[in-house]
């Protein structure tokens, strides 16, 4: 079996990282580096469990895009930070965090690691585009975003999703098989059910309020039952169908936010991806190692650099 393509969801490892490893940990000159010590020991573990060719960690070029605001204006509401100019969504990001960010970013830099963004795009954009343009390598994309699990197929080439959301040691890799058989949708379109089911369901932590009185498992249920959000609304549009009567009417109710929600809630697959590098093969050794030691030294990051290069070391060259 071909060596997989990671597609690492950068925010989502960072943060994740932040709140995971005590900020007792500092550089020798006492900035916290929790965050980078945190990112750099996961990529090393991912790296040692998968055995990639590939590697790409996808950023946040625009964490809240106004295309998708102007569809759905709460889309992510909640999470601007106070008091930013007008016209301008700040996310509100622990203090400490956005100095870390720069930091990883220019040690992957230096190692010669490919970063993507995409202007105008989320990361989560930016992870279904290159996963859909794939063709040769098997995909694993790595979040704790469930967002993702839309993104999951077998065709052309098999796209999986390692859910952190109970951490890296207690990640779960999700297939069509296993978003199918979780969620009780229809196996042949378990990813693109998933969306569907996310845009009806809702959900609070990005401001999408779903169709009221339409939960996880009734969405689940009528996906299951007529295959798809389509032909669910045509049913609903009929008269003559067998739809019960309250949840036909909550569904023409919203049928305005169904309209609006969908390019919100779908990743999307043609974004216009930009990669930091030539190629996205994972680089054996550092490209610039002179900075690399000298970025790990200032930041009191030596051993996690150290594992990231045993890591490296036990992939073929």
């Amino acid at each position: 079996m071909p060596a997989p393509v990671l597609l690492l969801d950068g925010a989502s490892m960072w943060f994740r990282s932040y709140f995971g490893v005590p900020s007792s940990i500092t550089a020798p000159d006492g900035r916290p580096v929790n965050a980078v010590r945190g990112f750099f020991d996961s990529v090393a573990t991912l790296i040692t469990r998968q055995r990639p060719d590939r590697l790409v960690v996808c950023l946040d070029l625009d964490w809240r895009p106004q295309w998708r605001v102007d569809l759905i204006p709460s889309y992510k509401a909640h999470r601007v930070a106070e008091e930013v100019p007008e016209d301008s969504d700040i996310e509100e990001v622990p203090d400490d965090l956005s100095p870390q960010v720069d930091m990883i970013a220019e040690l992957l830099d230096a190692f010669g690691i490919t970063t993507a963004g995409a202007p105008d795009f989320e990361a989560d954009d930016v992870l279904g585009t290159l996963a859909a343009v794939e063709r040769r390598d098997p995909v694993i994309v790595v979040s704790g975003d469930r967002d993702l699990l839309q993104v999951v197929t077998d065709q052309p080439v098999a796209v999986s999703v390692l859910y952190l959301g109970q951490g890296l040691a207690r990640a779960t890799l999700f297939g069509p098989a296993e978003v199918a058989q979780r969620y009780g949708l229809p196996a042949e379109r378990a990813g693109a059910a998933y969306a569907e089911m996310a845009l009806l369901r809702g959900d609070p932590s990005d401001g999408l309020p779903g169709v009221p009185g339409i939960g996880e498992k009734t969405a689940a249920g009528l996906l299951t039952q007529y295959g798809s959000l389509a032909t669910v609304l045509a049913a609903a549009a009929d008269p003559q169908s067998s739809m019960a009567k309250g949840v036909r009417g909550k569904l023409l109710a919203a049928q305005d936010y169904i309209d609006a929600a969908g390019p919100v809630v779908r990743v999307a697959t043609d974004a216009p991806v930009t990669l930091s590098t030539p190629s996205d093969i994972l680089p054996r050794a550092a490209v610039d190692p002179v900075r690399v030691a000298e970025l790990a030294a200032t930041l009191g990051v030596g051993s996690s650099i150290a594992r990231l290069q045993r890591a490296l070391d036990t992939l073929p060259d």
